[in-house]
């Protein structure tokens, strides 16, 4: 028996056209430009806005303040969350931020002691409204 014997026996299982090697080479293209595209389009979370924190102060028990640097094109509104040491959310407020690069302060109520803020979320608003 040799290799040339088993060919035919293959060929009859899996056709003997290209059809198989035709269709799964499509399928392999078009995953590859669909998944490419996807990565491409990606923006994020947030979007087109970008934002850091810069400095934050805990010291007081029912509030705590934050300064955060945004950069958006048509202005912004950010959710800033108060967190304690165990991680929970003690307080949270929302940020207006005006189109460009901008520096905001702002403060925090919390229900008690506040060991972190950070910016949970910077969202583009919408020009029109």
């Amino acid at each position: 028996m040799n290799s040339a014997d088993a060919s035919p026996a293959l060929r009859k299982r899996h056709g003997n056209g290209p059809l198989f090697f035709v269709f799964g080479t499509v399928f392999a293209v078009l995953t590859a430009v669909g998944w490419g595209f996807s990565v491409m389009s990606y923006s994020g979370l947030s979007g087109s806005v970008y934002h850091q924190v810069v400095s934050y102060d805990t010291s007081a028990e029912d509030e705590a303040g934050i300064t955060f640097e945004v950069n958006s094109q048509d202005g912004a509104e950010c959710l800033v969350t108060a967190l304690d040491a165990q991680h929970v959310e003690v307080g949270q407020t929302r940020a207006s931020v005006e189109a460009g690069n901008r520096m905001v302060t702002t403060s925090v109520d919390t229900v008690r002691q506040a060991s972190t803020v950070e910016v949970a979320s910077c969202r583009e608003q919408d020009p029109e409204s």
